[in-house]
């Protein structure tokens, strides 16, 4: 083939792509709708006859029997059809949202987000807005992403044009788990960068989706002096370098300083015409939170300040800082008005 047939059989292939993922998205649509009203078919059949536990039972049988090649008719997927529709009934807001993720994604975040509300809607919300398969929603829940969405401390608001500042207010935790790594407490920062590199695959995981290595020791050259930055990594959804720069100890301001320089470097030589400005992360031991705040507030480059730890739980001293009730759902609401 020419190169004006290929280009053209290109076009013709992504076209199907997309065609295959709004089926996909439709079909997912459909299921969670339908499982929807089961749900409420059977809550208000109880309330209205007094029927018990046994009903389901029946009607799962039933079910199983007319429609032998469907799946998802089991006694307990009709208890969480029933539990799907009492959990959201009430909540006007929600109910239009949970028809964007599929039914299995649905089921994730009711099993481990209970008993807050808000946190189920960053959840949905993420979910529909960056297409987070099951799995990569299971390790962001385990990982406490909502939590450290909310806790993570960024210039993003104005150092990041608003078209893509959700992503990357994600793609920047406010503390990462290196459980993985097979180290002591005392340790260098060129022990601690050298067993990232090692354990590669899982620092990526850690870091979230769709981050990949460019390098360790990135060389970065003036006119007379070499410099060479931690580890320098690629988001492709935010279409921009990522600077990591790995403290073992508490941050100082003159962090960000270094790290601005760094940004600058990258941007004026290495960046690409049509990649987005270079975000930097340093990543220490432990911070005081409102040091970085100010170290934060007047730069003009796009850095976050993360801390680091050894196991997945989120401390309780953490759990502590984060925003009330109220200024969540702030949160929340800016991010739905931006979706739409």
């Amino acid at each position: 083939m020419d190169n004006s047939v290929k280009s053209f059989v290109a076009e013709i292939k992504e076209r199907v792509r997309l065609a295959q993922y709004s089926a996909m998205k439709a079909v997912n649509h459909e299921i969670t709708a339908l499982y929807w009203d089961i749900g409420r078919m059977i809550v208000e059949k109880q309330e209205l006859l007094g029927w018990g536990k046994a009903v389901i039972n029946t009607v799962s049988q039933e079910l199983q029997t007319e429609f032998p090649g469907m799946r998802g008719f089991s006694n307990q997927n009709l208890w969480l059809m029933r539990q799907f529709y009492l959990e959201y009934c009430e909540n006007i807001k929600l109910q239009p949202l949970v028809r964007e993720i599929s039914w299995s994604k649905n089921v994730v975040i009711l099993g481990k987000c209970k008993n807050d509300v808000l946190k189920k809607e960053f959840y949905i919300r993420m979910t529909a807005k960056f297409g987070w398969t099951k799995d990569v929603l299971i390790n962001q829940i385990e990982n406490s992403a909502y939590e450290k969405y909310l806790l993570n401390q960024t210039n993003f608001d104005q150092t990041v044009p608003d078209e893509y500042k959700d992503q990357a207010i994600l793609a920047v935790k406010d503390e990462y788990s290196f459980d993985f790594l097979d180290m002591r407490d005392r340790h260098s920062e060129r022990n601690l960068e050298y067993e990232l590199v090692k354990n590669i695959r899982r620092f990526l995981l850690e870091m979230g989706s769709d981050f990949a290595f460019l390098g360790n020791q990135y060389k970065v050259s003036t006119d007379t002096k070499d410099y060479y930055i931690d580890l320098v990594l690629y988001h492709r959804k935010l279409k921009c370098l990522i600077a990591i720069d790995l403290k073992i100890n508490e941050f100082m301001p003159e962090y960000a300083g270094k790290m601005q320089f760094y940004l600058t470097i990258l941007d004026e030589l290495v960046k690409n015409p049509d990649e987005n400005p270079s975000i930097g992360i340093i990543v220490c031991k432990t911070k005081d939170r409102t040091e970085v705040e100010y170290a934060l507030k007047r730069s003009d480059t796009p850095i976050g300040v993360a801390t680091y730890k050894m196991t997945k739980t989120l401390p309780e001293s953490m759990k502590n800082l984060l925003p009330s009730p109220e200024r969540i759902a702030e949160k929340l609401s800016a991010l739905s008005r931006k979706n739409d």
